[in-house]
C-alpha cells in the first residue's frame, strides 16, 4: 500500500513539475513578452496612464453634454456711451420762408455783431441788425422784410409734434427773453410757461432749452421726459441718476464732463450678451471657460483626441513608408541600397520645422479649411518622419536575411515580395512597436508645438497645443490658470505615458533581460 502511494505521488510530482523544460513548453513566446511587461512596474503605470487618457478624451466627449465649440453667453452690465449734452453758448439761425441765408451771410453777420454795429452790407444790399432779447437777434432787409434770427436759446418740438415753424421760432423767443407769457404766431395763441414749455391751449407743441441733446447711435430718439430729468441732473451737478423709460424699464445713467470741449458725456448702464469668457470654474463648468466661451472640460477631451489620433496617423504613414522602402533597401542591397539609404539622407538633412512653419503660413495665407489642414498636416509630418524607421527596419533585414530560413523560402521558390512581407518583416515588429510607441510622444508634442504657434490645428477644433495657445500674455497665464495647466498635464501624462510603455516593451522583446 505504502509503495503505491509512494508511486502516485511520484508521478503527480513529475506531472507537476516546473523545470525549465516544461516552462518553456508552456509559455509562448508572445506570453513572455507580457509576463516580463507586465513585471515592469513603470511599464504597467504607463499603461494605466494611457488608459486613463484613452477613456478621458474617446468616451468623454461622448459623456458630456456640451459640443465641442459649443458657446456660453452670459449677461453683464457695461456702461455705453448714450447722448452727448452740451450748454449752447455759440448762435443759432434759423431762416424765413423763401429768404436766403447763407454761410457768407452768417459770417458777415457776426463780423459785424463782433464790432457791435447794428447793420452790415453785402452785395450792394444793406441789412439790419435788431436785437430782440439777450442773445436774441433778428437780420432784416432794408425793406424790413424779415430775413433770419439768431439765437441760443433753442425752440425745440413736442415728442410726436412738427418742427416749429419760423413765425413759431420769433414769437416764442421774443416772449421768453423778455418774460412775456403769451404771443401769437401764425394767427394762432399761445402761452409760455416759467419752465419754458409753448402751449396750445392745453397742449404742449414745443419748449425752449439752453442743452442741445445728441443721440451717439443712429435711430435714438431722445424724450422731452428725459431731457428735463437730464436737465435737472446737470442742473444739481449730479453724477448719476435712474430713468424709468415709457416701457417701464430701468436703466443708470452716469454723467461725465470733459472741461476741455465743455461736452457731458451720458453713459446708459446696459445689460449685454456677451460670450461667458474665461468664467471661473464651477459646478456648469467644471474647469471653466476659454475665452470664446467654450467649456474648457469638453475642449480638453475633444483636443486629446485630435491629438492622439493626430499621433497614431501619423506614426502610421511613418511606418508604412519606412517598412517598405527599409524593407526593399535590406533585402536587396547594392544600387537599391545605396540609392534608398542616400534619399534616406537627404531627408534627414531636409530643415524639417522651417518647412513646416512656411506650409503652415501659406495654408493661412490660403485659408484653408481646418478639417483639410490637419489632413494636410498628418501627411506633412508623416512623411518628413519616416527615414529612421526605414533605417531600423534595413538593419535589421540585413542580418535577418542571411539565416537558414530565408535560404529555405529561396529554395522553396517563394516570391520576393512574400520573402519580405511574411517571412522578413514579422521577425522586425517587435522593434518597430518600440520605436513607434515611443515616436508618439515625440509626434504629439511636435503638434502641439505648431498648434501652440498658432501652424497646427486651428478653430473651431481642438487640440492640446491649441489650447495652451490662448496663454498668449503674462495676465492670461496668472489669472486663469485653468485654462492652459490641465493641458499641459494631459500632454504630459499622454507622453510620460507612452515612453513608459515604450521602455517596457523594449525590455520585455530583449531576451536578455531578466525582470
Amino acid at each position: 500500500m505504502s509503495e503505491e502511494l509512494k508511486q502516485n505521488t511520484q508521478t503527480e510530482e513529475e506531472q507537476y513539475s516546473l523545470n525549465d523544460d516544461r516552462r518553456v513548453k508552456v509559455l509562448s513566446p508572445g506570453a513572455l513578452v507580457i509576463k516580463r511587461f507586465f513585471r515592469n512596474r513603470l511599464a504597467v503605470l504607463g499603461l494605466v496612464m494611457l488608459i486613463v487618457m484613452f477613456v478621458f478624451s474617446f468616451i468623454g466627449g461622448f459623456v458630456m453634454p456640451y459640443g465641442q465649440a459649443e458657446q456660453f453667453y452670459t449677461t453683464t452690465y457695461l456702461d455705453k456711451e448714450y447722448v452727448g449734452v452740451v450748454r449752447n453758448e455759440d448762435l443759432r439761425y434759423a431762416v424765413a420762408e423763401g429768404q436766403e441765408f447763407g454761410t457768407i451771410m452768417e459770417a458777415q453777420f457776426l463780423l459785424a455783431y463782433g464790432k457791435g454795429k447794428d447793420s452790415f452790407d453785402w452785395k450792394g444790399e444793406s441789412y439790419t441788425i435788431a436785437e430782440e432779447g439777450p442773445d436774441f437777434y433778428s437780420v432784416s432787409k432794408a425793406d424790413g422784410t424779415m430775413l433770419a434770427i439768431a439765437y441760443k436759446d433753442i425752440v425745440n418740438a413736442e415728442d410726436g409734434m412738427d418742427e416749429p415753424s419760423f413765425d413759431l421760432k420769433l414769437e416764442a423767443l421774443r416772449a421768453y427773453t423778455n418774460g412775456g407769457t403769451e404771443f401769437s404766431a401764425g394767427g394762432t395763441d399761445y402761452t409760455l410757461d416759467a419752465e419754458g414749455n409753448i402751449l396750445q391751449g392745453d397742449t404742449a407743441v414745443a419748449y425752449i432749452s439752453r442743452f442741445v441733446v445728441a443721440p451717439k447711435e443712429n435711430g435714438v430718439v431722445i424724450t422731452r421726459d428725459f431731457k428735463e430729468r437730464l436737465e435737472e441732473a446737470l442742473e444739481t451737478d449730479t453724477d448719476e441718476f435712474v430713468y424709468t423709460d415709457a416701457d417701464g424699464k430701468e436703466s443708470t445713467y452716469t454723467i461725465e464732463y470733459d472741461a476741455s470741449a465743455k461736452v457731458w458725456s451720458v453713459q446708459q448702464e446696459t445689460a449685454t450678451y456677451v460670450y461667458d469668457t474665461y468664467a471661473r470654474p464651477s459646478s456648469a463648468h467644471l474647469l471653466g471657460t476659454d475665452n470664446n466661451g467654450m467649456d474648457m472640460l469638453v475642449r480638453l477631451m475633444y483636443g486629446g483626441r485630435v491629438s492622439l489620433v493626430i499621433g497614431f496617423i501619423v506614426v502610421a504613414i511613418e511606418t508604412v513608408i519606412g517598412v517598405i522602402l527599409g524593407g526593399i533597401s535590406g533585402y536587396f542591397g547594392g544600387w537599391i541600397d545605396n540609392l534608398i539609404m542616400r534619399i534616406v539622407d537627404i531627408f534627414y538633412c531636409i530643415p524639417s520645422m522651417p518647412i513646416i512653419i512656411i506650409l503652415g503660413a501659406a495654408m493661412d495665407n490660403m485659408r484653408v479649411d481646418p478639417q483639410i489642414r490637419m489632413l494636410y498636416l498628418m501627411l506633412i509630418l508623416g512623411f518628413l518622419g519616416w527615414p529612421g524607421i526605414a533605417r531600423l527596419v534595413r538593419g535589421q533585414i540585413l542580418s535577418l536575411r542571411e539565416q537558414e530560413f530565408m535560404t529555405a523560402t529561396e529554395a522553396c521558390g517563394i516570391r520576393v515580395s512574400r520573402r519580405i512581407f511574411r517571412h522578413l518583416i514579422p521577425n522586425v515588429i517587435p522593434q518597430l512597436i518600440v520605436t513607434c510607441t515611443m515616436g508618439l510622444g515625440s509626434t504629439i508634442i511636435t503638434e502641439a508645438t505648431l498648434s501652440f504657434l498658432g501652424l497646427g490645428v486651428k478653430f473651431p477644433f481642438a487640440s492640446w497645443g491649441n489650447i495652451i495657445s490662448d496663454v498668449n500674455n503674462s495676465y492670461v497665464m496668472t489669472t486663469f490658470w485653468y485654462v492652459w495647466i490641465p493641458a499641459g498635464i494631459c500632454l504630459l501624462i499622454t507622453v510620460l505615458g507612452f515612453n513608459f510603455v515604450g521602455d517596457g516593451l523594449r525590455d520585455a522583446f530583449d531576451p536578455k533581460m531578466k525582470r
